[in-house]
């Protein structure tokens, strides 16, 4: 929401004499933007000749005159056009133009509000405008191509998924890579939680220490700042969007073959007659029933949302109300949310402003995971029907696998029910104490429950042998934050100075109990009537931070920009010699084309920024500092207790240093605009668990261990390429550059007798023929792969090889896994990434699209040790061989893929480079249509129509289904496997009205 706090009250020359007639009464209005609607803030509303009478418009865009009708108003705003309008009798909308050449947009950035023209620090704003056609329930999604140097991997089409946000780089090895989330003023963690895009006006996206060191121990990973709409006074204003659309799953590269295929593919194997198979004919070339058809269908998801807004000058609120259901595109998966948002601005007193709100939420989810992976790998020989269309049971005799189980047999059974609801309320209150001075309160409490509910009935796979589970878990959350603030603006002259002090608490609270049950009648879903307690769990998680800090901005001219800002936390997480730490920033900016000399009228701005400092990281683990020990451990019987952690009473903050430099440039009346950052991060003290001898009775410590080194480059680019009254059409792209680098790590014994900085190999467990591992090493990313290399096929006998080192330390291959040497092999981050947006306008017809892109990452596809292996797994459906590709068949054959045989044992399959695969990628994100129309006849404000398509084509070499990292629990993952839920192509229809 633009606005200008400090805009100055003009003084207009008399040309005309005012009789007291004309200033005998008063007058009321409301200066909105021509654009969004949106209410303008520090307007000036001046009456023409009288430069006594004049106002400001508050924080609704309201202003009261004490003139009469008839008489002309100039209004002014920086950032917009200057109008003279003739007041009238009744409450008077007035509508502002933008004039781009002033810059005078403002964007919320560290607990406050900023023209755009002086900032200092790098960081993206988002307007609602430019998310209005997205049509995902989840906000962490939005951010995804839109702004350079952030990274998203997006949530998987699974309903109600969520997207990982990496801003900058990986700069830690604590675990957590997400920014920080701060709405409304609130900070609420690395998660926005169930808030609904419908309801965001903006976001800002601070990526640097000048943005992010105010927010001291979260702000390491970046911050996003959310500001939420906004209530305005004048008569009710109604706005409806209503969205209904249609999702289809998409394969990408990924083709399973049907059954003629799979029969010739065993068939051709070198020891095909050895195939045990109780159905292996050439009949078996018709059989082939579609897994896939039937663990899909076509997905439905609806989307509502209620605005109502308006009141008095002294008080006005917003209401919004929303729900959206979705039926995936994989049978068993649904999400359903409902949400609430109400927001109150009163006003008692000229110096007093109350702004209380509340907000809620509630989502369901149903959740089949095994039919992921099932649709993928069943046999196309099995058919889950008997001739007679009944379900056949598990292991049935009649199947060519008759060892497999009939995954549709449990779906009609089997289940996993989630439900969460979120409550969330606001006190917050700003006292004017002086035209200078402001003391501002914000006050939160947040309140989550979580529940979950799982059935496996007895006469199913999962259950038979326990005779039924039922799993029960409840989860609460509560929250509480506090920020107490001093805001000062002061001008003299050319100079500006801006300044806040403030004192912040922010504490959690959460237990969890779990418990299952086995043994019960089926069709029984309480708990109470199983016959043995299987396991009962829970816990209770505390957390405290506290924080002072302070931030003075001063500017001269709008010329010379100066920042800086400290801060000092204490967590309850760290050890008592090291439980405060203090984090700084310093910032510049140099507004060149302000210069008496500076020559060139094509700018409409020049500036170049500097910024420097630090911003921190609490450790992941709660209790690190203590030690702890186990009380559910019992011996002959007996309860006792063991040793679980020892404590790190030294254990201190994980410290990143950034340093950038910045070049802000538009020309042509904003024709075209480009954004230039380069930066370095380092981070020290990292916090690391570190593996330890099981002597000492656990097998890691937290400790600070290291330090590593980010660099990179960001550039965003944009303009008008026509721009005229009936057409415009803009482009805009935005480039990312990170590389990354383990520059010191903790020192470990060496048989030589001295400690040293050995690597350390981590696996992530998965894979069900070996873990496809990372290597962290000084001098190397933290992400490098690290496994044996992939040599290719024999020519001469069809068998796998990898490379070994030599006699003489020369590379050799052998197509003996167990003796391949690991090598460090790439790494998952990309090395280019970004986003294109553009936008088509003719009239009231409007085209846009985005799209995405990245190059030089690397993702291991851990589907391809089950699909693809050779025949190694002899029970599950295998992947069409893609262009490109070829299978070994004789001597002299130079082949891709090695030799298939019947239940392979030459480790083809094994964890290496051969499933390493680039995950470079161009896709067409969204594509939207649109039509917009006023109908004053019927009091319609604003009507728009639009079609929107996502994910319609993706070009890529990766043989998946989909080559972006995906993401998990909002995390990015660098490796994918079958049950992972595929991407989905989506068709939606909205509508959106005002009134």
């Amino acid at each position: 929401m633009p606005l200008a706090a400090n805009a100055a009250i003009e003084q207009e020359p008399s040309s005309s004499p005012v009789t007291l007639a004309q200033v005998a009464g008063k007058i009321r209005g409301h200066i909105v933007d021509a654009t969004t609607g949106e209410p303008i803030v520090g307007a000036s509303i001046r009456v023409k000749g009288n430069k006594r009478i004049g106002s400001i418009s508050d924080k609704q865009g309201g202003y009261t005159l004490s003139a009469s009708p008839g008489v002309t108003l100039i209004i002014s705003c920086v950032g917009y056009e200057t109008l003279e309008i003739q007041a009238i009798e009744k409450d008077q909308v007035i509508q502002l133009k933008e004039n781009s050449k002033t810059l005078g947009e403002l964007v919320v950035v560290g607990y406050t509000t900023q023209r755009k023209e002086s900032l200092t620090g790098a960081m993206i704003n988002l307007k609602a405008s430019k998310l209005k056609d997205i049509t995902t329930p989840s906000v962490s999604n939005l951010l995804n191509g839109k702004a350079p140097g952030v990274y998203v991997a997006p949530g998987s089409g699974r309903p109600g998924s969520s997207a990982a946000v990496v801003i900058r780089g990986q700069a830690t090895l604590n675990g957590n890579t997400r920014p920080l989330w701060v709405i409304d003023g609130v900070i609420v963690g690395d998660d926005p939680g169930q808030l609904s895009p419908q309801d965001i006006e903006s976001l800002t996206i601070l990526k640097d220490a000048a943005s992010t060191a105010i927010y001291g121990s979260a702000g390491a990973n970046g911050v996003v700042v959310v500001t939420t709409k906004s209530s305005r006074s004048g008569k009710l204003r109604t706005s409806v969007s209503m969205r209904t659309g249609i999702s289809q799953l998409t394969n990408g590269n990924l083709h399973m073959m049907n059954g003629a295929e799979l029969y010739d593919y065993f068939a051709s194997t070198g020891n095909a007659s050895t195939i045990p198979f109780p159905r292996w004919t050439p009949d078996l070339r018709n059989d082939n029933f579609d897994w896939w058809k039937l663990a899909t269908r076509t997905g439905v998801s609806q989307d509502y949302n209620l605005t109502l807004q308006g009141g008095s000058e002294t008080m006005n609120s917003l209401f919004s109300l929303g729900y959206y259901d979705e039926k995936g595109a994989v049978k068993g998966f649904d999400y359903k949310r409902y949400n609430f948002r109400l927001k109150t601005s009163y006003k008692p007193l000229s110096w007093l402003t109350i702004r209380p709100m509340i907000s809620g939420a509630m989502q369901t989810s149903e959740d089949r995971q095994y039919s992921i992976s099932a649709m993928y790998s069943m046999l196309p020989w099995d058919s889950p029907y008997d001739a007679e269309g009944k379900l056949v049971p598990h292991q049935y005799s009649g199947w060519v696998n008759s060892n497999s189980t009939n995954y549709l047999r449990d779906l009609q059974w089997n289940h996993y029910d989630g439900n969460y609801y979120e409550f969330m309320g606001n006190l917050d209150f700003d006292i004017r104490i002086a035209p200078w001075l402001t003391f501002s309160s914000v006050n939160n409490y947040k309140y989550v429950h979580s529940t979950g509910h799982g059935y496996e009935d007895p006469r199913s796979n999962g259950g038979e042998s326990v005779q039924g589970r039922i799993t029960e878990y409840h989860g609460q959350v509560a929250r509480r934050y506090s920020n107490q603030k001093l805001l000062t603006n002061n001008s003299w002259g050319l100079h500006n100075l801006n300044g806040l002090l403030a004192y912040e608490f922010n504490d959690y609270w959460g237990k969890s109990t779990s418990a299952n049950g086995t043994g019960f009648v089926p069709g029984f879903e309480v708990l109470d009537i199983t016959a043995k307690p299987e396991k009962a769990k829970g816990g209770i998680a505390e957390w405290a931070v506290q924080s002072v800090f302070a931030n003075a901005r001063y500017s001269y001219d709008n010329r010379y920009l100066l920042e800086g800002s400290i801060r000092r936390d204490g967590a309850s997480n760290l050890g008592s010699r090291a439980k405060y730490g203090t984090l700084f920033s310093i910032s510049g900016g140099w507004s060149i084309h302000r210069e008496s000399w500076f020559g060139i009228k094509a700018f409409d701005q020049l500036k170049l920024r500097a910024s420097y400092g630090s911003a921190g990281n609490r450790p992941s683990a709660l209790y690190p500092q203590y030690d702890l020990y186990s009380i559910a451990s019992s011996y002959n019987a007996q309860p006792g207790m063991l040793i679980s952690q020892i404590g790190n009473n030294d254990l201190t903050w994980e410290r990143t240093y950034t340093a950038g430099i910045g070049l802000d440039a538009s020309i042509w009346s904003n024709r075209l605009h480009f954004t230039l950052d380069l930066y370095s991060k380092k981070t020290d003290n990292i916090l690391y668990n570190v593996p330890v001898t099981s002597l000492t009775g656990v097998t890691h410590i937290y400790r600070n261990i290291g330090k590593m080194a980010n660099k990179g480059i960001e550039v965003a680019i944009g303009g008008d390429i026509i721009r005229s009254k009936d057409l415009t059409w803009s482009l805009d792209l935005n480039v990312g550059h990170n590389t990354n680098k383990l520059t010191d790590i903790f020192r470990q014994y060496d048989p030589s007798g001295q400690y040293i900085a050995k690597p350390v190999i981590i696996g992530d467990g998965s894979g069900i023929a070996g873990s496809a591992s990372r290597i962290l090493e000084i001098g190397s990313p933290i992400d490098t792969y690290y496994m044996p290399e992939w040599a290719g096929v024999n020519p001469d006998d069809g068998r796998p090889m990898w490379y070994k080192e030599g006699t003489n330390g020369e590379r050799v291959t052998t197509s003996n896994y167990a003796e391949a040497k690991y090598y460090k092999l790439g790494s998952a981050a990309p090395k280019v990434f970004g986003g294109i947006t553009t936008n088509l306008r003719w009239k009231e017809f409007d085209l846009s699209a985005t799209f995405g892109y990245a190059l030089g990452g690397q993702i291991y596809n851990y589907s391809r040790q089950e699909l693809d292996s050779d025949l190694t797994y002899t029970d599950r459906n295998q992947m069409s061989l893609q262009k490109g590709w070829s299978r070994w068949q004789k001597k002299g054959d130079v082949a891709t893929h090695p030799r298939a045989l019947y239940n392979n044992k030459d480790n083809g399959n094994k964890a290496s480079s051969r499933y390493l695969e680039d995950n470079s990628f161009f896709k067409l994100r969204t594509l939207s249509l649109g039509y917009n129309l006023s109908l004053p006849q019927l009091k319609v404000q604003n009507l728009r129509i639009y079609l929107n398509a996502e994910n319609l084509f993706t070009l890529t070499k990766y043989s998946g289904v989909d080559p972006e990292l995906p993401a998990s629990d909002g995390s990015v993952m660098g490796t994918t496997g079958i049950s992972v839920y595929p991407p989905v192509r989506r068709f939606v229809l909205g509508i959106n009205l005002s009134l």
